[in-house]
């Protein structure tokens, strides 16, 4: 995301459909790599765990602008997806589409959020709002 203010991210939130190779934690892990580098972030770690034969995969590519997070459920052929990252040229975007390449899915929703972070005035407390 380039023209980014001080203080802000973006989070990308996807539910992948009609997905394959949703129990596969080693190409899943191949595809978070890849996704990280597509976005143009730095990855430093990436943890994943297996549920076992024919169950799901959750795991995050550790970044330093933030992680990529993946959870599947190969039976109903979905994944969750949260992509954050902080850094002002990162492509979120990019980082999704070698996801849903990857694992042969579908996007069945997304949403883009802005985040916020720091001091600039305009933030409350959680307590406020009420």
């Amino acid at each position: 995301m380039t023209g980014m203010l001080p203080g802000e991210g973006w989070h990308l939130i996807a539910d992948l459909i009609d997905g394959a190779h949703l129990d596969d934690a080693d190409r899943i892990e191949r595809i978070l790599t890849d996704a990280a580098k597509a976005a143009g972030a730095t990855l430093l770690e990436v943890r994943l765990h297996k549920f076992g034969a024919g169950f799901g995969v959750t795991g995050v590519a550790l970044l330093a602008e933030s992680h990529i997070s993946i959870h599947t459920w190969p039976e109903y052929g979905t994944a969750c997806v949260d992509i954050f990252m902080c850094g002002k040229s990162n492509d979120l975007n990019a980082a999704l589409a070698v996801i849903v390449a990857g694992l042969q899915a579908m996007v069945g929703q997304q949403a883009m959020h802005r985040r916020a972070f720091g001091s600039d005035g305009t933030r409350r407390r959680v307590d406020d709002r009420f």
